[in-house]
């Protein structure tokens, strides 16, 4: 990839000294240059989520751009959402995306299902709600098979983020793509917020969902 590295993470990750996602999340060095997530998650996917038209009016007539909202991640754990306006959809869509990998976040999965069990990374591994706007989704960790009970919005966050199965609960005014889409990813998020015991990961125990508990760091 011909790419000349202009911040600190940068030049370590084209130096070898960073080699995973994890590490340059994990180094508390801003993350500024999209060419980072490319060279260490080359199969990173995008979604476009929503696209429409805004206009303005100003002193020389009516204004019209085109608001995008895109998705990205690996369907391994990591995702990222971004927004952008332009001109024209094609440069939106591009500035989203660019957005959307500087905003990336690995977040926590887990089997937090009682009536699961299984111990693998499939669900969330407890109860986590976001909000944005008026937007507030709660996602619940849910057994193999269930797969993804939410919107389509959520739906398409979820995949990328790697979550197979989950029980989703929306409240507000989910046609407002931009919030239903950023409270999804407010919830994601939350995973990373709290310190995981391990059997939360992998629970050895048949407990109720009540009788899961993460410790905020």
């Amino acid at each position: 990839m011909d790419w000349e590295p202009k911040t600190k993470l940068g030049k370590l990750v084209a130096e070898g000294k960073i080699t995973t996602m994890s590490q340059a999340l994990r180094s508390n060095l801003p993350l500024r240059e999209a060419e980072i997530v490319d060279a260490l998650l080359p199969d990173i996917q995008e979604e476009v989520i929503d696209v429409r038209m805004v206009q303005r009016m100003t002193d020389s007539g009516r204004r019209t751009k085109f608001s995008v909202v895109v998705a990205v991640g690996n369907g391994d754990g990591f995702v990222g959402i971004g927004t952008a306006k332009a001109r024209e959809t094609g440069v939106a869509i591009r500035k989203a995306i660019v957005y959307a990998k500087l905003n990336l976040i690995e977040i926590k999965r887990g089997c937090g299902s009682w009536e699961c069990g299984c111990g693998m990374p499939h669900s969330v591994p407890f109860k986590v709600t976001g909000k944005s706007g008026s937007v507030e989704v709660t996602l619940k960790p849910a057994p193999k098979g269930v797969g993804l009970a939410v919107g389509d919005v959520a739906k398409t966050i979820l995949k990328l983020a790697g979550i197979k199965d989950v029980w989703g609960f929306t409240t507000g005014h989910t046609k407002t793509t931009v919030n239903y889409a950023m409270a999804t990813f407010d919830a994601l998020r939350q995973t990373t917020i709290f310190r995981v015991n391990s059997r939360l990961i992998m629970p050895i125990y048949k407990g109720g969902v009540d009788d899961v508990r993460g410790n905020q760091s």
